[in-house]
Protein backbone atom coordinates (compact mmCIF):
# COMPACT_ATOMS: atom_id res chain seq x y z
CA UNK A 1 0.00 0.00 0.00
CA UNK A 2 1.52 3.57 -1.07
CA UNK A 3 1.00 5.99 1.64
CA UNK A 4 1.60 10.04 1.35
CA UNK A 5 1.95 12.28 4.64
CA UNK A 6 2.54 15.94 4.92
CA UNK A 7 4.80 16.07 7.04
CA UNK A 8 6.93 18.86 9.32
CA UNK A 9 9.32 17.19 11.05
CA UNK A 10 9.48 19.52 13.84
CA UNK A 11 6.10 18.35 14.94
CA UNK A 12 6.21 15.43 17.43
CA UNK A 13 2.43 14.09 15.99
CA UNK A 14 3.44 14.63 12.65
CA UNK A 15 7.04 12.16 13.70
CA UNK A 16 4.53 10.12 15.61
CA UNK A 17 2.40 9.21 12.52
CA UNK A 18 5.46 8.59 10.34
CA UNK A 19 6.83 6.48 12.92
CA UNK A 20 3.50 4.26 12.54
CA UNK A 21 3.30 4.37 8.99
CA UNK A 22 7.21 3.23 8.63
CA UNK A 23 6.74 0.43 11.32
CA UNK A 24 3.63 -0.95 9.58
CA UNK A 25 4.47 -3.64 7.27
CA UNK A 26 3.48 -3.61 3.64
CA UNK A 27 3.37 0.27 3.33
CA UNK A 28 5.14 2.57 0.94
CA UNK A 29 5.96 5.79 2.77
CA UNK A 30 6.20 9.20 0.44
CA UNK A 31 7.02 11.89 2.99
CA UNK A 32 6.11 15.41 1.79
CA UNK A 33 7.29 18.45 4.23
CA UNK A 34 4.71 20.08 3.23
CA UNK A 35 6.76 23.54 4.33
CA UNK A 36 8.94 23.05 1.49
CA UNK A 37 6.87 21.48 -0.72
CA UNK A 38 3.11 22.82 -0.09
CA UNK A 39 -0.13 20.85 -1.65
CA UNK A 40 -1.51 23.28 -4.39
CA UNK A 41 -5.51 24.63 -3.60
CA UNK A 42 -6.53 22.08 -5.61
CA UNK A 43 -4.75 19.28 -3.97
CA UNK A 44 -5.80 20.77 -0.34
CA UNK A 45 -9.54 21.25 -1.09
CA UNK A 46 -9.77 17.56 -2.36
CA UNK A 47 -7.79 16.14 0.79
CA UNK A 48 -9.72 17.87 2.98
CA UNK A 49 -13.10 16.56 0.89
CA UNK A 50 -11.77 13.17 0.91
CA UNK A 51 -11.26 13.28 4.95
CA UNK A 52 -14.57 14.40 5.30
CA UNK A 53 -13.42 17.70 7.14
CA UNK A 54 -13.87 21.27 6.10
CA UNK A 55 -11.28 23.33 5.23
CA UNK A 56 -11.81 25.73 8.51
CA UNK A 57 -11.03 22.00 10.38
CA UNK A 58 -7.60 21.87 8.72
CA UNK A 59 -6.92 24.75 9.62
CA UNK A 60 -3.57 25.45 11.49
CA UNK A 61 -4.68 27.70 14.76
CA UNK A 62 -2.04 27.51 17.16
CA UNK A 63 1.14 28.89 15.77
CA UNK A 64 0.28 30.29 13.13
CA UNK A 65 -1.32 33.91 11.89
CA UNK A 66 -4.52 32.38 10.80
CA UNK A 67 -6.14 34.82 13.72
CA UNK A 68 -4.79 37.58 12.44
CA UNK A 69 -5.37 37.26 8.83
CA UNK A 70 -8.82 36.71 10.16
CA UNK A 71 -9.48 33.27 9.14
CA UNK A 72 -11.11 32.16 12.76
CA UNK A 73 -13.61 34.66 12.03
CA UNK A 74 -17.05 33.12 11.64
CA UNK A 75 -17.16 35.24 8.19
CA UNK A 76 -14.38 33.28 6.49
CA UNK A 77 -15.09 30.99 3.71
CA UNK A 78 -14.03 27.99 2.66
CA UNK A 79 -12.41 29.69 -0.25
CA UNK A 80 -10.67 32.33 1.99
CA UNK A 81 -9.38 29.69 3.94
CA UNK A 82 -7.93 27.40 0.71
CA UNK A 83 -6.52 30.67 -0.58
CA UNK A 84 -4.45 31.08 2.64
CA UNK A 85 -3.43 27.91 2.58
CA UNK A 86 -1.85 27.57 -0.16
CA UNK A 87 0.07 31.18 -0.18
CA UNK A 88 1.02 30.38 3.66
CA UNK A 89 1.87 26.46 4.23
CA UNK A 90 2.11 27.08 8.14
CA UNK A 91 -1.57 27.67 8.17
CA UNK A 92 -2.29 23.66 7.23
CA UNK A 93 -3.07 21.57 10.11
CA UNK A 94 -0.49 18.63 10.02
CA UNK A 95 0.06 15.81 9.55
CA UNK A 96 -2.70 14.73 6.42
CA UNK A 97 -2.06 11.07 5.38
CA UNK A 98 -3.31 9.79 2.26
CA UNK A 99 -3.77 6.43 0.84
CA UNK A 100 -5.95 4.12 -1.38
CA UNK A 101 -8.39 3.88 1.99
CA UNK A 102 -9.06 7.57 2.59
CA UNK A 103 -7.62 10.83 3.46
CA UNK A 104 -7.04 11.51 7.42
CA UNK A 105 -6.13 14.33 9.92
CA UNK A 106 -4.01 12.59 11.91
CA UNK A 107 -4.64 14.23 15.31
CA UNK A 108 -3.92 12.13 17.22
CA UNK A 109 -1.80 10.03 15.13
CA UNK A 110 -3.88 6.74 15.68
CA UNK A 111 -6.30 8.02 13.32
CA UNK A 112 -4.10 7.18 10.46
CA UNK A 113 -4.42 3.48 11.43
CA UNK A 114 -8.02 4.06 10.29
CA UNK A 115 -6.53 3.80 6.55
CA UNK A 116 -3.73 1.96 6.67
Amino acid sequence: MKATIWHNPKCGTSRKTLALLEETPGVDVTVVEYLKNPPSRDKLEQLYRDAGISPQEGLRTRGSPAEEMGLTDDGATADQILDAMAAEPILIERPLVETEKGVRLCRPQERVKEII
